[in-house]
């Protein structure tokens, strides 16, 4: 089984990229995470390495079958990948679709049993993330990066009542001005955090607000 591709990137689009291998005489189609297109795109021209595994895709109801080579900026990523596949109805290809974001923020959505974030992923309707995390919980936690973890451990921490409803409109106001439930999320929860460092009451949401928004692109 190949397990690692060096090559230039020719082209990424879709959820493939092509590698020019060698002197460019030979070219492989390699299937990535959807999250992973834009940096390949980045990368054309340039040389980049995948961390590969291999499966054979059936086609005609299984009469043919096609070798496909799936690559993965790290080796935990391909771990990911092949943890989430195991859930059912999850194949490969779907799986690459629905990895829209990175498998640290896919795992945060898991530990933290928010169907309605894995919901948002391409192709993950409600019953489907909620089979996710039944199936994934206590599997992922290894994932999860420094910062998905402080920001669990700040949503966790939120005092019932005053703290938990400026959490909530928080989240709100973030969606209204165009970030995605995930990304909502994730901002007030380090707004949130943020506030406590500064030794600011996080009661307010227009105190919040500015936090949150600094937070864009971290």
């Amino acid at each position: 089984m190949i397990t690692r591709i060096r090559g230039t990137v020719e082209s990424a689009s879709g959820n493939a990229v092509t590698l020019s291998l060698g002197d460019g005489s030979i070219a492989r189609e390699v299937l990535v995470p959807a999250f992973d297109v834009p940096r390949l795109e980045r990368l054309t021209g340039q040389s980049t390495t995948l961390h590969t595994l291999e499966y054979l895709e059936s086609h005609n109801q299984g009469a043919s079958f096609v070798p496909r080579l799936v690559g993965f900026r790290s080796p935990e990523d391909r771990r990911f990948f092949e943890l989430f596949t195991t859930v059912k109805g999850i194949g490969n290809r779907k799986a690459l679709r629905a990895m829209a974001r990175p498998p640290a923020e896919i795992a945060a959505a898991i530990v933290g049993k928010n169907p309605r974030a894995l919901a948002e992923l391409p192709e993950i309707g409600k019953r489907l993330a909620e089979t996710i995390i039944a199936e994934l919980s206590g599997k992922v936690d290894g994932y999860l990066s420094g910062e998905e973890r402080a920001e669990l451990d700040a949503a966790a921490e939120l005092k019932p009542g005053t703290e938990a409803g400026v959490m909530h409109d928080l989240i709100a106001a973030m969606v209204s001005l165009g970030e995605t439930r995930v990304d909502a999320e994730r901002l007030a929860a380090l707004a949130i955090r943020q506030a406590r460092r500064d030794g600011t009451a996080p009661e307010r949401v227009e105190d919040l607000l500015p936090l949150a928004l600094s937070g864009r692109g971290r």
